[in-house]
């Protein structure tokens, strides 16, 4: 599983032009799911997302997490992370998971991150076509593979 985290001031998603969901202060966070992802990485990465010490304290470090600020995520489906790029100009999303077992463990992982204290997470359409509006914070962007950090990397 992998994810692109983004610190923002505010985020929203929408589809065919209405909003499915928005978020002030926190992370928008895109979420690629694998073939061989499973419950297990939800578990890790919303661990590894609802921990990440990517916003500032009081002497302008980054040391506090999205719980202590008791910030907000919206996550927002993305298979593109799982292009392979290897061959050629065009991606193979052949690693992506199927759609409705990929939908499965983007669910799953919402729910892990509410039950690691996220209290306001917010969601795209799975699979829809969807609009990103964001006002980055830093910017700060930073990417979690759920396979590396299984590997030790």
């Amino acid at each position: 599983m992998i994810a692109t985290i983004q610190r923002v001031d505010s985020a929203a998603v929408s589809v065919d032009k209405k909003t499915v969901g928005s978020i002030g202060q926190g992370l928008l966070v895109l979420l690629g799911v694998f073939n061989h992802d499973s419950t297990e990485d939800c578990d890790i990465l919303a661990k590894k997302v609802s921990k990440l010490r990517v916003f500032c304290d009081e002497f302008d470090k980054m040391n506090l997490s999205l719980l202590d600020i008791n910030g907000s995520a919206l996550v927002v489906s993305n298979f593109t992370l799982c292009a392979d790029t290897k061959k050629g100009n065009r991606p193979s999303f052949s690693n992506a998971k199927e759609p409705q077992e990929a939908e499965k463990l983007y669910n799953l992982f919402v729910e892990c991150l509410k039950n690691e204290g996220v209290s306001q997470v917010q969601c795209g359409q799975f699979g829809g076509a969807m609009r990103i509006a964001a006002k980055l914070n830093g910017p700060i962007t930073i990417s979690l593979d759920t396979l590396q950090r299984r590997k030790g990397q």
